[in-house]
């Protein structure tokens, strides 16, 4: 199953998990307002992939590109501090 999700692109990825997620509300994923939102998920999606696979936030500012302080900015932004159970 990994091996087949590791094959498709990031693009597929997304259209794969939004039809499910249409499913599983009848087709109505109406009023969610996806376009405009789209940089704000990816973001926080991008937020979230630095923080799991580095070894502390630093590593992750400097995964992402940004400075530590920017960084600790991103991450209240996006509320993702209580996120991982771990402090990193």
């Amino acid at each position: 199953m990994l091996t087949n999700i590791n094959n498709l692109s990031l693009e597929d990825l997304i259209a794969v998990k939004l039809e499910l997620s249409a499913n599983n509300l009848n087709n109505r994923l109406y009023g969610f307002d996806l376009w405009r939102n789209t940089g704000y998920i990816i973001k926080e999606a991008l937020l979230k992939f630095a923080i799991s696979t580095t070894n502390s936030k630093k590593d992750a500012a400097r995964f992402l590109g940004l400075t530590y302080t920017e960084f600790k900015k991103v991450q209240v932004k996006y509320k993702v501090e209580g996120y991982f159970s771990d402090d990193i």
